[in-house]
């Protein structure tokens, strides 16, 4: 059978030409085509083994470096706490928790009025899960998971990741998650508006990048891109962002190259942790992990249609459509995006129209709120000497902190609150109103000087454990890295306490230098010390005479507490400083009123020998370091040393909640906060207020970077802060259960007339109550002095009857001298005039009608609320 064969038309064509080709000029010009077929060849494999070798060299290890991860304190949960199943199961979203499956961390799932609780093979906790039976928003019950019939009074929660320490170098935040555990309406929304065609193309959208150099051409600018998601990643991991036609060639190569190396998956991965999505604070958000819990405060597993909408939309130009910012150009983005879902057929008109009307729900926009960058900052400073940073992040630790997530935000915010308004009253105090110019033309003007702006700091701890729970340190973490929490400054009176505790302490050997109700003399008084002269002021030189020394404390009396301090022994006092934890001190009359400095979370870790008993409890930030599966590399623990006498801290809680009820501190009373508290205001060129409550202590610190006086108190703006901080901490399970301080046995409470500073009757029904180490309250009632006071006109006259003398500096006897108040006020600040000859018969007699000079308006010492604040 005969075989036809078709000769291809092209070689006929050849054979046709082969004639012409012996021309020299065609010869020539088939010679040069060939020659430029051939470089183009050579270039083109030079560059693509150049890039590949790129390619090689940047993927040959980890395509993403590890991160070592910081987490916040475990929830705990209690049987009677207010609380819903729902909260439970988003708390254990938030931690990483599935709603079944098998993830490492952990899995729940909802049972019959309650939630059962599976922690996995990598949680923080032991294999022991529990249910948690809620009735009526309360938990009811908590059980064992393995055995029902075994009741737990409580239970942790995972703790909650706080964040990322990866590359901190480049200051980016990332959290990496893998392909499964992206949600498919996430995969959708971000194909549907960058490359439509990832899954069929092999790298490069001819089509698209034509399409886009037309659409240049006609505007003559360089505005469409045409990328695939794999050029993208050529450009994001390999290039710089510079818009020319060399490098789109190179994108085009090596987004080639990639295909070739890794799967869809792989790459769309890779894009996902890497693309841009914006900033925060003074850190740049990598990929859509950390950009879901930037933006919403939740899991990348957990976004909705609406959420998965916005982030892709924010993908091309995320500082430009930050929702933040401009919440309009977001919104119009991400309906731009539902829309391009309906065209690839990813979702329904009806579910686009239903995402479009949903209102953008964002996380708050507080960094301190949410990231606790300062808190950060110190836990690696704390681990940098064992572990390095690079180290960390190499094996990927699980570092557990003591910072509580719910005292965190409420520490930002309150300090966001306070900013505000003292940068009002520093603008009125810098606001001056001048006179321009001369004569006619002259002309008033107000103008604002200039200065640094306040920078703040808020230390909230356990003062039983030890805990760090929350910590701010300063203003806006953007702004400034500066973490004023552990920067020295002057204590101011803050430091009074210890003064006072170290004067009361004395009464354990029986021979008190000073209880709550001994009379101290604050006026003028210079204080020799070795060859220099000490003459402190009070706050607006006001002076108040004869006051007991609870009186002093509470209304922040200068000369008083120097006085004090003198009395005790400035040596004594410094060594219980020290002991406490403020190590600076030294033994002279400034230490009295705070003059030597110290870290606001050193006084914290030192205002807790008076929340705790006498104690003294380190502050503590990091709970345990653990390898990535969760094995301990190492715990930590706080130091705990016995300081002061437990009786002797009761009482000087007890005289500082006088601070709060009646003292410089009255308006954090004012304030709405209602709770058993003590606390003491500060002021020097900062302001300050230490305060606490029987499970919470919290230091607010306020000043200038430069130093420079602030020129207003504690009470008006460390203060505020703290009682807006704790009117919010009281509203959480953990810290709802204010109770009245405890009193140790060896203490008791005296009712004291508030006029006679003596034992309360009921001839005098105006008193208060004070504490008192058991053998040094006072024993003499007012009676005795109402007595005297009330002598007989032939008495008075005669001159019979004892005279009094005048007070002493310091009065252990709590008593004052009869017609003298412990609140008495002096508006001059002369020294007390040399006491005058004694007057014969008729002077004694006229002296009946002139009076003797004494002041007989009676102030209360506990309610005057007239004083100086401090």
């Amino acid at each position: 059978m005969a075989i036809k064969l078709k000769i291809p038309r092209f070689i006929v064509a050849a054979r046709g030409a082969s004639g012409r080709l012996s021309n020299p000029v065609a010869k020539v010009a088939l010679a040069a085509v060939l020659l430029v077929v051939c470089a183009a060849i050579g270039v083109f494999a030079y560059y693509y083994i150049k890039y590949q070798r790129i390619v090689e060299r940047r993927m040959r290890g980890p395509i993403f470096a590890n991160a070592a991860k910081i987490y916040a304190l475990p929830q705990l949960v209690r049987t009677g706490d207010k609380l819903t199943v729902h909260e439970v199961a988003a708390q254990l979203r938030r931690a990483g928790y599935t709603e079944g499956g098998d993830s490492p961390l952990g899995t729940f799932k909802l049972v019959k009025s309650g939630i059962e609780i599976r922690p996995g093979p990598v949680s923080y906790h032991s294999a022991e899960g529990a249910v948690i039976r809620v009735s009526d928003g309360r938990v009811e019950k908590i059980v064992s998971a393995e055995d029902k019939k075994d009741e737990l009074k409580a239970y942790e929660l995972e703790p909650q990741l706080v964040t990322a320490l990866s590359d901190s170098e480049q200051r980016a935040k990332r959290r990496l998650v893998g392909f499964n555990e992206i949600p498919k309406l996430m995969v959708d929304a971000v194909l549907a508006i960058e490359d439509r065609r990832f899954f069929q193309h092999a790298g490069v959208n001819y089509y698209r990048l034509m399409e886009a150099a037309l659409v240049d051409l006609r505007s003559g600018r360089h505005e469409q891109g045409g990328s695939t998601l794999t050029m993208q990643i050529a450009r994001g991991f390999f290039l710089s962002p510079q818009k020319t036609i060399k490098r789109k060639l190179a994108e085009m190569l090596i987004a080639v190259e990639l295909e070739q190396r890794f799967s869809k998956p792989q790459l769309f991965e890779m894009y996902a942790n890497s693309v841009y999505m914006g900033q925060r604070g003074s850190f740049t958000i990598q990929g859509f992990g950390e950009a879901s819990q930037a933006y919403f405060g939740k899991d990348i597993k957990n976004l909705t249609l609406p959420e998965a909408a916005l982030l892709a939309g924010m993908i091309q130009r995320p500082n430009y459509l930050s929702p933040y910012k401009y919440p309009e150009r977001a919104q119009e983005r991400r309906n731009l995006v539902l829309d391009s879902m309906v065209e690839t057929g990813a979702i329904t008109r009806e579910q686009a129209d239903k995402a479009k009307a949903t209102a953008l729900k964002l996380a708050p926009p507080n960094v301190e709120a949410s990231d606790a960058p300062y808190f950060v900052d110190l836990v690696k400073d704390i681990l940098a000497p064992k572990f390095p940073e690079r180290e960390m992040n190499e094996h990927g630790y699980r570092i557990y902190t003591t910072l509580d997530p719910n005292l965190q935000e409420a520490a930002a915010v309150a300090v966001q609150m306070g900013v505000k308004l003292i940068d009002a009253k520093v603008e009125k105090l810098r606001t001056k109103r001048q006179k321009v110019g001369t004569g006619k033309a002259a002309k008033w003007e107000t103008t604002v000087q200039p200065g640094p702006m306040a920078q703040v700091a808020l230390v909230a701890m356990d003062p039983h454990s030890g805990n760090v729970l929350a910590l701010v340190g300063g203003r806006n973490y953007g702004f400034s890295q500066l973490d004023h929490a552990v920067a020295q400054r002057p204590t101011g009176s803050v430091f009074k306490p210890f003064v006072y505790a170290a004067a009361i302490n004395t009464g354990l050997d029986g021979t008190p230098v000073l209880t709550p109700a001994s009379v101290v003399d604050d006026a003028p008084t210079t204080f020799a010390y070795g060859d220099q002269i000490y003459e402190p002021r009070n706050y607006k030189e006001e002076y108040h005479g004869p006051v007991s020394a609870t009186y002093a404390l509470s209304h922040s009396l200068n000369n008083a507490t120097v006085k004090v301090a003198e009395m005790t022994g400035y040596d004594k006092v410094a060594a219980l400083a020290r002991t406490a934890g403020i190590k600076s001190v030294q033994a002279t009359p400034a230490i009295a009123l705070g003059a030597y400095d110290a870290k606001p979370l050193d006084v914290a870790g030192a205002y807790t020998i008076f929340a705790n008993g006498g104690v003294r409890v380190s502050p503590l930030l990091v709970i345990s370091v653990r390898d990535a599966k969760g094995e301990v590399i190492q715990d930590f623990a706080a130091d705990k040393q016995q300081v002061l006498d437990p009786r002797i801290a009761y009482i000087m809680t007890s005289m500082m909640e006088t601070v709060l009820n009646s003292g410089t501190a009255a308006g954090v009373r004012a304030r709405g906060f209602t709770a058993p508290a003590a606390g003491k205001t500060g002021t020097s060129h900062d302001g300050w207020f230490a305060g606490y409550t029987s499970n919470l202590l919290c230091i607010v610190w306020v000043g200038f970077d430069d130093y420079s006086d602030l020129r207003l108190s504690g009470a008006d703006t460390a203060a505020p802060i703290w009682a807006e901080f704790m009117k919010k901490a009281v509203t959480f399970p953990e810290y709802r259960d204010v109770k009245p301080f405890t009193q140790p046995a060896g203490v008791v409470d005296v009712k004291l007339d508030k006029v006679t500073n003596r034992l309360a009757t009921p001839t005098c029904p105006d008193d208060y109550i004070a504490a008192f180490l058991a053998g040094t309250e006072p024993t003499d009632t007012c009676d005795h002095a109402v007595a005297t006071q009330q002598q007989g006109f032939f008495s008075r006259i005669l001159g019979l009857g004892p005279k009094p003398s005048p007070p002493p500096a310091v009065s252990n006897t709590g008593q004052l001298p009869p017609g003298q108040n412990p609140g008495q006020q002096h508006t001059s600040a002369q020294p007390q005039p040399a006491p005058k000859k004694k007057k014969g018969f008729f002077g004694k007699i006229v002296g009946v009608f002139k009076g003797d000079g004494s002041n007989k308006n009676a102030a209360d010492p506990e309610s005057d609320q007239n004083q100086p604040r401090r």
